[in-house]
């Protein structure tokens, strides 16, 4: 019997579908995006780093919907390796002199939280300066592809943050009358 549990846990542990899995390929020094945060375009990085940890399952870390397992469980320290190693992903994600900020935080979900909360912003002057970059934006030198392009990359900014600052709750504060006039 003490055969099948080791069998059932080797299988357990090499399943590719299970998110604390690391592939044998998978290092720190992996960047998850070609082009490095450095401040600014927050949403179209934050939208490739996502897409990039969904491809290698690993958004739970970030949402916590893969738990950490009780300290002393055998999952325990694997998890603790995974969650390190999409830390370091996200870290080098980062232009070096953000990097250097959150060199110290505690771990995946933390960085991404600390992330969110600096720069993922919906507020009037943000929709304002979308509207007003859409409102200014004229093809110049750029091909009628280009052009077309960086229309629709902002509508779809815009977009985003629209649906971002759509919420149901209860605003007792007017701060959703006033996201609804600056929109």
């Amino acid at each position: 019997m003490a055969g099948d549990n080791e069998t059932q846990g080797t299988a357990a542990a090499l399943d590719s579908t299970n998110p604390p899995y690391m592939h044998p390929s998978e290092s720190a020094g992996i960047v998850l995006v070609p082009v490095t945060f450095d401040g600014t375009g927050y949403r179209s990085w934050r939208r490739g780093v996502l897409k990039a940890l969904s491809v290698k399952n690993k958004v739970g870390f970030i949402t916590r919907k893969c738990k950490k397992p009780n300290v002393g469980e055998a999952s325990c320290e694997q998890w603790a390796r995974c969650d390190d190693m999409v830390t370091s992903w996200i870290l080098n994600s980062l232009s070096k002199d953000l990097a250097d900020g959150f060199q110290y935080v505690s771990g995946a979900k933390e960085l991404w939280q600390e992330l969110e909360d600096r720069y993922d912003q919906t507020n009037g002057a943000k929709l304002y300066q979308l509207q007003k970059e859409i409102n200014d934006l004229n093809q110049g030198t750029l091909d009628i592809t280009g052009y077309y392009n960086k229309m629709k990359k902002l509508w779809e900014e815009l977009n985003t943050l629209n649906a971002h600052a759509q919420c149901g709750c209860q605003c007792t504060c007017g701060a959703k009358a006033n996201m609804y006039k600056a929109e």
